[in-house]
């Protein structure tokens, strides 16, 4: 996963065709978890870009798509939001969210 600022992520959000945006805070147990699962989905979808930002650095990204707590995971088709995942139950299940967006985009 990339970690970028606040700037590059707008830009690769808007300019990816699907993107997912990995939002989390150092300190918390779950966020490392969470983010080891993400790492594991990301190897399984080339076509969709992943990035990872602490939430404490990008409060204005957390407002804009009102992220209510870390770990969250923002699904992104063509700089929409399609997705906001809380509770990362398990890689599958995170396979599953990413499958729906990439078949939604080709129905």
């Amino acid at each position: 996963m990339k970690k970028l600022s606040l700037e590059h992520i707008g830009e690769a959000v808007q300019e990816q065709t699907y993107a997912a945006l990995y939002l989390f805070t150092p300190l918390c147990g779950t966020c490392l978890v969470a983010g080891k699962m993400v790492d594991v989905t990301e190897k399984l979808f080339p076509q969709v870009t992943f990035i990872k930002a602490d939430l404490n650095y990008i409060p204005t990204m957390a407002d804009k798509y009102s992220v209510e707590s870390v770990p969250c995971l923002l699904l992104f088709h063509q700089g929409r939001l399609i997705n906001k995942i809380y509770a990362f139950q398990s890689v599958p299940y995170l396979h599953e969210k990413l499958n729906h967006l990439i078949r939604a985009d080709s129905i």
